[in-house]
């Protein structure tokens, strides 16, 4: 019985995780777009996804717990050792946590992209409010003196 519920849960995480790494994938796109409606349309929907597989895996591990099993892939192991679907049990759930993995990933490039266009928009910003000014290169490709008198030969 619990490793049909468990059975259950991972299939259904897995199409979960499926439609997350698909919005994520979506996510980048408009993300280097600048496209900042379907952004938010993008978020809406994936924190529903995000809210269930928490939930489900809690109920993974109080399944596990409830057997006085390790809520992780030992504990998997240990019932898929007892269950007679256990080799579907563990080729589940290490679906699952690939799929997990590969979300993971994608939004830590995600996140990179944000950083980086973040510190670009910063950096504009100073430049038009005077604050920062631009390294610029002069002719024989160094860093040009800004605000330094230079003679008229090297401008």
């Amino acid at each position: 019985m619990h490793d049909t519920n468990l059975l259950e849960l991972f299939t259904d995480d897995i199409g979960t995780a499926e439609q997350l790494l698909e919005l994520i994938d979506t996510e980048f796109q408009a993300l280097n777009d600048r496209d900042l409606p379907r952004l938010q349309g993008i978020l809406a929907e994936k924190l529903p996804l995000l809210a269930l597989l928490d939930q489900h895996g809690k109920e993974r591990s109080q399944v596990l717990a409830s057997l006085n099993l390790a809520p992780n892939r030992e504990g998997l192991q240990a019932l898929a050792a007892q269950s007679n679907q256990g080799e579907l049990l563990l080729e589940r759930g290490d679906k699952l946590n690939a799929l997990l993995e590969r979300c993971q990933a994608a939004n830590l490039r995600n996140g990179r992209l944000i950083r980086s266009s973040h510190a670009s928009a910063q950096s504009m910003l100073g430049i038009l409010r005077g604050n920062e000014t631009p390294s610029l290169y002069d002719s024989r490709g160094s860093a040009a003196r800004i605000g330094q008198q230079r003679p008229l030969s090297q401008a």
